[in-house]
């Protein structure tokens, strides 16, 4: 069996500031498919939403999270501009989260 090799690192092509939130998979904040992203996977940890990224940007959140990858697989309402959502699996952690101004680094190769 080969070796796997270590993924290769992707470097930061851009720097925007965002306003960072949480979200969870209640009906209320979501849609009727609460547990489906808008690209069409299921919800789990490392997922954000936002409308300024095409689906399965990669980014990193450094000032909150150091050097963990997030992808983009869902979409926000479209009035959301500039705004980074983490998927969170229990709503008190979400509300808990609040809202932050962050630097997103969008990363590419």
């Amino acid at each position: 069996m080969p070796l796997a090799s270590p993924e290769t690192p992707q470097r930061v092509v851009s720097k925007v500031l965002v306003v960072v939130t949480a979200y969870s998979s209640t009906v209320w904040q979501t849609d009727d498919t609460p547990f489906t992203t808008a690209s069409g996977t299921q919800v789990r940890d490392g997922i954000v939403a936002t409308n300024i990224l095409p689906m399965g940007t990669k980014i990193k959140i450094p000032d909150l999270y150091g050097d963990r990858v997030f992808v983009v697989e869902d979409r926000m309402h479209p009035r959301k501009n500039y705004q980074v959502d983490i998927w969170f699996p229990e709503y008190s952690d979400a509300l808990n989260f609040g809202a932050k101004y962050s630097y997103i680094e969008v990363l590419g190769s």
